[in-house]
Order: structure tokens, then sequence, then C-alpha cells
């Protein structure tokens, strides 16, 4: 049990100590060797008693997995120790009839009525005061009470679940953040982290600047709440704080799971990501490379626009991050739409198209969220493969052709690897400092809006790519090509190591606002770019929005619309780097905007503003030309092409129609077979796909 003392101590600590003790048993978890396809299934939720009609239409359609019990805690424990697993039961008697596996869902985030009576203090306390039961997630997770009614209902219902033989795996929580968190026992917390982290005061106030407006603090006891605090560094220090407790939390309750579960059931968690009416870009809440650590397989949730709104980018974006999330390792697909939102409806192919491209980022399992839609609820409207009528419709007849092609084909497709030349480098820090210093125009630009217009100019490109964090431990060298977006606060440890990477050799593309504070979101006393300026061979010391700047002389051929500057420019004054680009404009002096330096065995490119998707094709493409990353000629958004390598050494090529028209491919490899049709393909011959259509070939090896 977590209580409030080891609270109060290192939360990265208690996190260490319970992974430390989860590596002999996470070695030997183990997940069916095939495309798993599933569905989110609550037999608590449905009109009527139909849980062997849903399984079997399950089977039907070819479903090999549901998850099930994540949200159902006040069903499950109706009275505190008092336990009802009726509806697990009879779930898992029919899946296990029907030869369906069962993922088994810590229902920790959606707390019942008794415990919130019976402890209202385990309510989350935020900036704008306690929450109010009603919401899911609104329950602070470091409290003891809740902890130790979290505990109970774990470990009865891994004690209970364990030994059935449909059982293959837990999913601890869900969608897991702190809540913000700021209770007087985190900010406690926090300030016990503080006095660990600096050996006095002076060493907290020279780090964040606290005599800017009085805020300095002259005794621990002083220390004050950060809830309207002005100083982004104190509040940054904060969050990378509420991370670790989501981290801890994580390894606390896969802890608990390990206790219990039966030998080669794996861990899992459905991380999401930031939220733009969709999925959208790296989650601010949780650091996702440290809180996967304990678990055997990282899941996520991935959500996005459909019907003409299709691209396929957010598809590919979460799984990169899912899949870098353990270094490379395939990923779990947790959730996903079927039909969801009404004007996400698919058309005809789409849910088809979108189970593939998910497959081939890396996914060994494609999930929907759910099975069948609430009658109530304020998801009523979020519809899943069934809609309240519970009978077959074009969606679920869909789903059914997915499920044929993966009973076939599943045992070849899974554990597919990929071996990314090139690397987007993403950080919490860097994301805390830019959003704290958002781009003043447009509505605000962050982190995410920045990262994602670079990774959806490569994405359109065909350029696959890993996505790398602080914490990731691939090394650098194995990339040709690394690209570093608004890495606005980075250690000084931190930017040596990606200049090394250059140095020995490597292409390292930096953007404007990067290296111009430190790890604590202190601006660098150094002309600007800081550690950066050398590698680069770059500096300055003014910047600007750019209003009606343009670039000199159309340098990389996009023409007048798309030869602009937007959100932000930097005045820069090269040193020894050579420019590709030059601002122009009635007023601002023509300073350089692209440059490109030679540094030791490799090159750095630093782009000094953000580019138009045109223009930003043009330098990253040039940039991973010069790096040797190899290319498909001629392809291009909307036909998008993903590769890797199967478990029997073969390549394969998923091709993708991201268009209502239909699209010829070029098929530039060795010869192979279209694994969904079963026809030969020679080198050279061209691909015909239908309106949103998908095409996968395997070479033969020969």
């Amino acid at each position: 049990m977590i209580g409030s003392k080891r609270l109060l101590g290192s939360i990265g600590k208690i996190a260490l100590l319970v992974l430390a003790g989860l590596h002999a048993s996470r070695a030997i978890a183990q997940l069916p060797d095939t495309i798993l396809f599933g569905v989110a299934y609550y037999d608590e939720y449905t009109p009527v008693d139909r849980v062997e009609e849903d399984a079997r239409m399950m089977k039907a359609a070819g479903i090999t997995v549901v998850r099930i019990a994540e949200s159902t805690w006040g069903t499950l424990e109706p009275q505190p120790g008092v336990f009802d697993f009726s509806h697990i039961d009879r779930t898992l008697a029919a899946m296990q009839r029907n030869g369906i596996k069962v993922i088994i869902g810590t229902p920790t985030y959606a707390i019942p009525t008794w415990l919130a009576r019976q402890h209202p203090e385990i309510l989350v306390v935020r900036r704008e005061g306690q929450a109010h039961y009603g919401p899911r997630q609104n329950m602070d997770i470091t409290n003891p009470e809740f902890r130790r009614a979290a505990e109970r209902v774990i470990v009865a219902l891994v004690d209970h679940v364990k030994d059935n033989p449909a059982v293959i795996g837990y999913q601890v929580d869900n969608e897991t953040k702190a809540y913000g968190n700021t209770g007087a026992n985190v900010q406690a917390a926090f300030v016990k982290e503080m006095q660990r982290k600096f050996p006095s005061l002076d060493g907290v106030n020279h780090a964040f600047g606290l005599d800017y407006w009085s805020n300095r603090i002259n005794r621990w006891e002083d220390f004050p709440s950060v809830d309207a605090s002005i100083n982004a560094s104190l509040s940054n220090a904060f969050s990378e704080f509420q991370r670790g407790l989501v981290t801890e939390y994580l390894a606390w309750q896969a802890g608990l799971v390990r206790a219990h579960y039966r030998p080669g059931q794996f861990i899992t968690q459905n991380f999401d990501l930031s939220w733009q009416g969709y999925s959208y870009g790296v989650q601010p809440e949780v650091n996702h490379w440290e809180a996967a650590k304990a678990l055997d397989v990282a899941g996520i949730d991935i959500y996005y626009p459909s019907q003409d709104k299709l691209t396929g980018t957010g598809i590919a974006f979460g799984g990169d991050v899912a899949r870098s999330m353990k270094n490379g390792k395939n990923f779990l697909l947790m959730e996903t739409e079927a039909q969801g939102f009404p004007n996400w409806t698919p058309y005809p192919g789409q849910l088809r198209l979108q189970a593939f491209s998910h497959i081939a980022s890396g996914a060994n399992m494609v999930e929907y969220w759910h099975w069948a839609t609430t009658a109530n609820g304020i998801e009523t409207y979020w519809r899943g493969v069934l809609t309240q009528d519970y009978q077959p419709n074009p969606t679920y007849d869909e789903a059914k052709t997915i499920g044929a092609d993966l009973q076939r084909l599943g045992s070849k497709l899974v554990n597919m690897k990929k071996h990314n030349q090139v690397a987007v480098y993403v950080s919490n820090t860097a994301l805390d400092g830019f959003d704290a210093f958002r781009i003043n125009t447009d509505g605000g630009i962050g982190y995410n809006q920045v990262l994602r217009s670079l990774y959806d100019s490569l994405y359109r490109m065909n350029v696959e790519v890993d996505l790398i964090s602080p914490s990731s431990t691939v090394p650098l060298s194995d990339y040709k090509l690394i690209l570093v977006p608004a890495l606005y606060s980075a250690s000084d440890a931190e930017i040596a190591k990606l200049n090394g990477y250059a140095k020995a050799g490597g292409h390292l593309v930096y953007t404007f606002k990067s290296g111009f504070s430190d790890e604590n979101t202190k601006v660098r006393y150094a002309s600007q770019p800081g550690g950066i300026s050398e590698a680069a061979g770059v500096k300055y010391s003014e910047f600007a929005i750019p209003e009606g700047v343009t670039l000199d002389g159309d340098p990389f051929g996009v023409g007048e619309q798309d030869n602009k500057a937007r959100w932000w420019m930097e005045f820069l004054k090269p040193t020894t780097a050579t420019v590709l680009a030059r601002y122009k404009h009635s007023s601002w002096p023509a300073y350089a905007a692209v440059t490109r330096n030679s540094y030791g065995k490799g090159e750095v490119t630093y782009l000094g503003f953000m580019p138009t998707d045109a223009m930003a094709e043009k330098i990253l493409g040039d940039a991973a030309k010069r790096a040797g990353v190899e290319s498909l000629p001629g392809s291009h958004f909307p036909l998008i092409v993903r590769s890797g390598i199967l478990q029997n050494g073969h390549p394969v090529h998923y091709f993708l129609n991201y268009s209502k028209d239909k699209q010829q491919a070029s098929y530039a490899y060795q010869k192979g077979s279209e694994l969904l049709s079963g026809k030969q393909i020679n080198h050279g011959q061209v691909l015909e796909l239908a309106p949103w259509g998908v095409s996968i070939v395997e070479e033969s090896g020969q």
C-alpha cells in the first residue's frame, strides 16, 4: 500500500523500486502469435440478456479478443468488500465457448458512489477547486483511501479471473493522468521532491528565477502553492512531478497485478494522445516513455476524423508513438473508432483501410471502442461496431471482412519489425516550456502544432519515422536523420548528445525556438540558440512574428502561395553555416532563414521559422536526401506506403489509398505476393488501388 508518508518521498524512487522487481515476470509474458481483432464489451450496459448472442456475432465477424471490466467498478463491487462477479463470469464463459480471448481491465478510473460518499477527500482537488462526483477520472490517484479501495478491487478481480484460460492479459487503469491534482498533499510532496533535487533554497531560487516579482522563497516552510504561479520554471517542474505521479501509479498497479496473475499473462495500458477534437500530439500529462517501462507491451487509443477528412496521418503518428514507447516493440491498439461520432461514420472501405494502416505501423491488435453503443450516458452518440439496436449494419459487415482476412493472414503479419532511418525527437520538457510561451498568432501556436506540421510533411512524402525521447534507449546512431522540432527547454547534456550525433556523422535538423532555455525553462545567458549555436553555425538575438514575410527568390520552388514564413521568425546570422534561404520584407534586413552547417563528420540544418506545408516538404525532403535516406520516387499522399520485416525475414509493403479516387502505385520492390488477393506481383508492376483501398505485398525473398 502506498501511504501518505511514502507519497511525500520521491515519486521517482518509488517507481524505480517497483520496477526493479518486474523484470523476471515481464520476460515470460506472452501474446498470441497472431494479429488480435477485438472490441471493448460491457455486459453491464446491454439492454437485454444477450451475451451469448453477442459472442456468436463476434465469432462470425472474426473477433478474437474482447476487453472487459475497466469502467464497471460500481457493478463489480456494489458495496465495500462485497463483490459481484456475475457479469465477468457470464462474459468469460460466453467468450470461452466461442474461442474469444479476454483482456481484463482494472476498473479504477471510474470510482463507485459509495467510495465518494465514505471518503469525499478522494475527489481530486484542482486549481479551480475540488471535483464533484459524476464524471470519470475525478479522483486523487495518490490518496491512501483510494489506494486501499483500488488495491482491494484489483486483487479480488485478478484472483477471480487469473486461472480462466480465456484471460490473456490485463489493462491497468484507463487513459491515466494525474487529473490536474494540485491538492495540499501533492503540493507537500512536490516540496519534498524539490528538497531532494536541490541542496538548498538558493538553488531553487536561482534555477527558477524566483527573485522576479518577489517570488523568492526564503524558508521551505514558506514554499507556496503552485496554483497561481506566474513562473513557468516552477509550474513546469510541478508538471513534471505530476507526470511522475502517473508513472508511479501505473507501476504500482502493474506490481499488484503481477503479484496475483497467472505467469504468461501480459500487462498493458491504453495511453492516449493530446486531444484536439481527436488524437493529436504528445500527451503533456504523461511521460509515455517512462510510464511504459512498467508494462509488458505498450497500448494506445487512437481516434481521428474520417469520411473526407481521413488522411491516415493520425493513425501513423499514434502508431509511431506507441511503437517507440518500448523502443520499437510492437504495440496493442486498445481503442479506435468503428463508427464513433456521427461525423466519423466511415465510408465503405474506410474501416478496412484504417485497420490495415494500424497494422502497418506495428500494431499486433486492432480493437474498437466499442462493440455496441450505449443507451444512456455522455457517450450515447459515440457509436460502436453496432448501434443501439444491436443488429448487423454496414460497419459490422465490413468488420467481418477484416476478421476473415486476419484469420488467414494474422499469423504472418504479426510482430512485423521496422528499421526506420529517420527519427523525430520529442520531449515533454520542451512541450511544457514551449506551451508556457505559446506563439501569439492564429489563436496561439503550441508545441504539438509545430511537431505535427513537420511530422505530417514527412508522412505525406512517405518518409517513415520513429518517435524518440530523452528516455529512449535506442542509439541515435541508428538513424541517418533526426528532426528536432521546437526543443525549447533542454539540458546542456541533452543538446550535447544531439550535437554529438551530428559530429559523429549524423544529419540533424533543428527548428526555431530550440535551445532557448535550459531544462528548468530558464533562458540561457548566451547568444541564441545556446548550445546549438556552434553545431548549427548560427546565432541570433532578435525574433518576430512574420507579417507579409516571404523568402527571397522562392529558393525552394514552391510558388508564391507557399513561399511564406509563418508563426515565428528568428533573425539568423551565420557564423560558419551556409545560407540556404533569406527572408524578404520591405523593412526587415535580409537575415538568414534556413542554414546548413558542416559539423564534424555530419551536418546540421537550422530552420529559423515555420514553413508552409509545401515548403516543409521541400526542406525536409532535401535533408533526407542528403542524409542518404531511401525514398520511393513518385510516391506521395494520398498514396501512402509503409513497410517492415515479417517474422519470416521477408520485407512487406502496405499500399494505402487515402482518397475517394482510384490510385495506381508502381511496385518498386522485389517480386512478391499480394496477400489479400494471392496474386503474384513483379517489380515495376502497377498496382490498382480502389477508393480507400489497400494492398499488402510480401516480397518472395528470391
